[in-house]
C-alpha cells in the first residue's frame, strides 16, 4: 500500500553568510557520529520534528522524527551516555503514574550510527506478574539538506510516498531529479503509516528486546557503502578504527589531573572526528566539527591536523593529499574555483550543489591555499614519509601560483578576497560570518579585503617552500621564495601597522585603508613570525589587555570596539584555537608568561566544560563570571578546539623538530606548579619518544642517534633558512 505525505523540497539558499552556529537542539542533546554520518537527538533518544534533531547521511537528513512511545506515552529520560563516538545508550522509564516516584518498567535504547542507523530497544518488567505493553516507533523523513536544518529554515513540503512491505516501512521522495529513500525494518512489527508497533507480553521480572534498522538510499543505491562503513547492525569497522587510534596515542602522565583529563578527551574527540575515504583507505582527514560540519574543510582540517601533530602526523598527510586531489583546475565563478586554489568545503547535500553551481565543492576561502604550503613544510620538518611530502611539492607550487595570479588581485603584493557569486561567503578568512570584519567604530569593511593573518600565512608559505627547496638542493627556488618572504614582511609591517594604536589592522579594505578594529587575528601574525621584533611587545600588551584577554582566552574582538558583543560568533567571543595560536606566537617572540596565562586559562575553561573545549564560548570577563559562559550553538566536539590542548602542550614544551637538518629543539616552559610531566609514545619520523621533564632535568628516550637534541628554543624559520644558506 502507499500514501503521500510531506517531503522537504530542495531550494536555493544563502546560508553561507549567516552566523555559522545552529539553533539549540535542546538541553541534554546527544550526538553520535561515524565519518560523515551523525545523529542528533534529545536526552531520551527521540528525534523531534521542528528541531535540529535527526539522522544525517551525506549532508541530508534522512530521519526527521524517530520517537518511541510505550502505551501511547513518551519515554521519560533518566540517563544518556555516548559509550563510543558512534554508539549511545539511553535509559528511561515507562509506566509511571502522577505522584509516583517508582515505576514498574525500564527501557533501554542502544543506538549505533554508521552506514545506517540501528536501534536495539529492551524493556525490563520489574513486576511480579507478566505485563503487556504497546511499543510504537514513529518515523518520518523530510530528506532536508543539512543547511536547511542548520539554519532552521526548512523548505516548503513536497510529496512523500509511504510504502509498507511486510514488516518494513519505506519512505520515499523525489526532488531535484533525485529519488531519496529510507527503509525501516523491524522483524515481526505491525506496520502502520509512519509507525511500527509491537505488543509484547513480558514475563514477571523478564525482558523483551527488539532491533530496528534504518537504511538510507539515493536513486536506489545505499547512500553509504557498508563495505566502507561496516554494517547497519554493528559498526565493527568503526570500533576497529577507534581502537587502533587509541592504541597509537601518546600516553600522558601529568601532575595536573584536570589537564590530563582534557588531553585524553581531546585525543578521543579527534579520533571520533576523522573521515575515511573509501577510495583511499590509507588517508584520514579530520572533519571540522559535530554536528553540522562533519565534512572536509580546507582551513579547518589543515589547522586541526597541524595542531594534532603531536598525536598523529599522518592526519596532516592525509589532509594534504586529499586537498591536493581536489585542488582547483579551472576558473569557475559559480564555485569560486581557480587554478591552484585549495577548497573551502566539500558537501554532498543536493541544496549545496544547487548553490555551488552544480558542484559539491566550494572554493571561497583566502587562507586555505597559503596554509596548505606552510603545513606541508611543517610536516616535512617532522620527517614523516619524505617521499609522500616530496610528491606534494607540485601542488604546493600550484598553490603559490594561485597566490600570485589570483589571490593578489591588484598586484600590490597582498592576498585579497571578494566573493564571485552572491551565494558565496562574504568574508573568506576564518572569521567568515557576514559581519566578522569591521572597523573600530563597528562599520563593516568592504572588499576586496586583505586580512592580516592571510598575509602571515602567505609569508609562512614562502619561508616553508624555501626550506623545502633548500632541503632538495634547489637553491634557485629557495632564493626566490626567500626574497618574496622578505618583501612581504616589509610591506606588511609598513601597511598594516597602526603606530598611533600600537597594533596591527585586522585588514586592508577595498580602498587599501586599514581596517582599524583591535582583533585577535594579529595573534596569528605572531605565530607565523611576520611581525617585526620592535612591534611584538606592543602586540603582546594589546592581546593581554583587559579589553582582549577575558581571563579564559583572547576575545576575537576587543571589548572597546564598536561591534563588540561577547555573545556573538566572531565579534567578542573566545575561540580556543584562535587563542592557542596567539599563545604560540607569544611564546615564539619570548613572551613566556603571557603564553602560559593563555594556556592555563584555556585548560581551566576546559575543566568547566567537562574536559572538552567547545568550538567557542562567550567573551564575558572572568572577573564577573566565575565560569566560562557557553555559546549556545557551538559545535562540540569540534576539531580545532579538540586539537587546541594538544598544541598547547607542544607549545609549553617548545617541541620543534627540524629533521631535514637532523635536529629536535626542546626547551620546556611549564607553568609553576604544573607538577610531573611525562608523555610516552610520542610519534616522530617512524619512532616513538618518551619525554620526561622535571624542574631539573629533561630526558628524551627513543630518539635516534642521527637526530641531535637541542635543549633551547628553536630559532625563527627565517633564521634557520639564513643559517643553512650560509653553510
Amino acid at each position: 500500500m502507499g500514501a503521500f505525505d510531506g517531503c522537504s523540497r530542495r531550494r536555493m539558499m544563502s546560508g553561507w553568510n549567516a552566523d555559522n552556529g545552529a539553533g539549540p537542539a535542546g538541553a541534554g542533546a546527544v550526538t553520535v557520529l561515524d565519518g560523515s554520518s551523525f545523529c542528533l537527538t534529545s536526552s531520551n533518544g527521540d528525534m523531534h520534528p521542528g528541531s535540529p534533531h535527526g539522522a544525517f547521511f551525506h549532508d541530508t537528513r534522512y530521519i526527521a522524527e524517530w520517537n518511541v512511545s510505550v502505551d501511547d506515552a513518551p519515554v521519560e529520560a533518566l540517563a544518556a551516555t555516548a559509550l563510543e563516538p558512534f554508539r549511545a545508550l539511553f535509559i528511561g522509564r515507562v509506566g509511571g503514574h502522577a505522584g509516583s516516584a517508582d515505576v514498574p518498567s525500564l527501557i533501554e535504547r542502544e543506538r549505533i550510527i554508521g552506514a545506517g542507523l540501528t536501534e536495539t530497544i529492551t524493556i525490563e518488567n520489574h513486576l511480579a506478574v507478566p505485563n503487556t505493553f504497546k511499543l510504537a516507533l514513529t518515523v518520518r523523513a523530510d530528506f532536508a539538506d543539512l543547511f536547511e536544518v542548520k539554519d532552521g529554515t526548512p523548505a516548503s513540503p513536497g510529496k512523500q510516498q509511504v510504502l509498507i512491505e511486510g514488516d518494513s516501512l519505506i519512505l520515499e521522495c523525489v526532488g531535484a531529479g533525485r529519488r531519496y529513500g529510507l527503509v525501516i525494518r523491524a522483524p515481526g512489527a505491525a506496520v502502520e503509516a509512519h509507525r511500527l508497533v509491537f505488543t509484547p507480553t513480558i514475563p514477571a521480572h523478564g525482558k523483551w528486546t527488539q532491533r530496528f534498522t534504518a537504511t538510507p538510499y539515493l536513486d536506489g543505491q545505499e547512500v553509504i557503502s557498508t563495505a566502507s562503513y561496516g554494517t547497519t547492525e554493528v559498526s565493527a569497522m568503526a570500533r576497529k578504527r577507534l581502537s587502533s587510534w587509541r592504541m597509537s596515542m601518546p600516553i600522558p602522565n601529568l601532575g595536573d589531573t584536570s589537564v590530563q583529563t582534557t588531553i585524553l578527551r581531546s585525543q578521543e574527540d579527534l579520533g571520533s572526528l576523522r573521515i575515511f575515504d573509501p577510495n583511499h583507505p590509507d588517508r584520514i582527514v579530520a572533519a571540522a566539527g559535530a554536528p553540522w560540519f562533519m565534512a572536509l574543510f580546507g582551513r579547518d582540517s589543515l589547522l586541526s591536523s597541524l595542531m594534532s601533530l603531536l598525536l598523529d602526523p599522518s592526519l596532516a598527510l592525509g589532509t594534504l593529499q586529499t586537498l591536493a586531489d581536489h585542488q582547483g583546475k579551472e576558473v569557475n565563478p559559480a564555485t569560486e574555483e581557480e587554478p591552484g586554489r585549495i577548497l573551502h568545503e566539500v558537501r554532498l547535500g543536493n541544496t549545496t550543489e544547487s548553490v555551488l553551481g552544480g558542484s559539491s565543492i566550494y572554493y571561497g576561502t583566502a587562507d586555505a591555499t597559503p596554509l596548505f604550503v606552510g603545513i606541508l613544510s611543517e610536516l616535512g620538518r617532522w620527517g614523516l614519509e619524505p617521499e609522500a611530502v616530496h610528491a606534494l611539492l607540485p601542488a604546493a607550487d600550484r598553490a603559490l601560483a594561485w597566490i600570485e595570479n589570483y589571490g593578489d588581485r591588484d598586484g600590490d603584493g597582498f592576498v585579497e578576497y571578494q566573493r564571485q557569486t552572491e551565494h558565496g561567503l562574504i568574508n573568506q578568512g576564518w572569521k567568515d560570518s557576514w559581519d566578522g570584519i569591521n572597523f573600530a567604530d563597528g562599520s563593516l569593511a568592504r572588499g576586496p579585503i586583505a586580512l592580516c593573518e592571510v598575509q602571515a600565512y602567505t609569508y609562512g608559505a614562502y619561508v616553508g617552500r624555501a626550506l623545502m627547496a633548500l632541503d632538495e638542493g634547489d637553491t634557485e627556488t629557495a632564493d626566490l621564495c626567500s626574497a618574496k618572504a622578505v618583501r612581504l614582511k616589509e610591506a606588511f609591517n609598513e601597511r598594516f601597522w597602526l603606530p598611533d594604536r600600537g597594533y596591527f589592522a585586522i585588514a586592508l579594505d577595498g580602498d587599501k585603508e586599514p581596517v582599524d578594529a583591535l582583533a585577535s587575528n594579529m595573534g596569528h601574525c605572531l605565530w607565523m613570525g611576520i611581525v617585526d621584533t620592535d612591534k611584538a611587545k606592543q602586540v603582546a600588551e594589546r592581546l593581554m589587555s583587559p579589553d582582549m584577554f577575558s581571563g579564559w582566552g583572547i576575545r576575537t574582538l576587543a571589548s572597546n570596539m564598536g561591534a563588540y558583543n561577547p555573545l556573538s560568533y566572531h565579534n567578542g567571543s573566545v575561540w580556543p584555537h584562535d587563542s592557542t595560536l596567539a599563545a604560540h606566537g607569544l611564546m615564539r617572540y619570548g613572551f613566556i608568561e603571557e603564553a602560559q596565562r593563555i594556556a592555563y586559562g584555556l585548560f581551566e575553561a576546559a575543566e568547566h566544560f567537562g574536559g572538552r573545549l567547545p568550538e567557542l564560548f562567550c567573551g564575558l570577563d572572568r572577573t564577573r563570571f566565575p565560569s566560562p559562559v557557553p555559546y549556545p550553538a557551538a559545535c562540540s566536539p569540534q576539531a580545532w578546539a579538540a586539537a587546541a590542548p594538544i598544541h598547547l602542550i607542544r607549545m609549553l614544551m617548545r617541541f620543534d623538530p627540524v629533521l631535514p637538518w637532523h635536529e629536535l629543539w626542546l626547551a620546556p616552559e611549564l607553568p609553576q606548579g604544573f607538577g610531573q610531566f611525562r608523555v610516552d609514545n610520542v610519534p616522530l619520523a617512524g619512532h616513538r619518544l618518551a619525554i620526561d621533564i622535571t624542574q631539573d632535568t629533561i630526558r628524551v628516550d627513543g630518539l635516534p642517534d642521527s637526530i641531535k637534541l637541542r635543549l633551547e628554543a628553536r630559532p625563527a624559520l627565517r633564521e634557520i633558512l639564513n643559517l643553512t644558506r650560509m653553510k
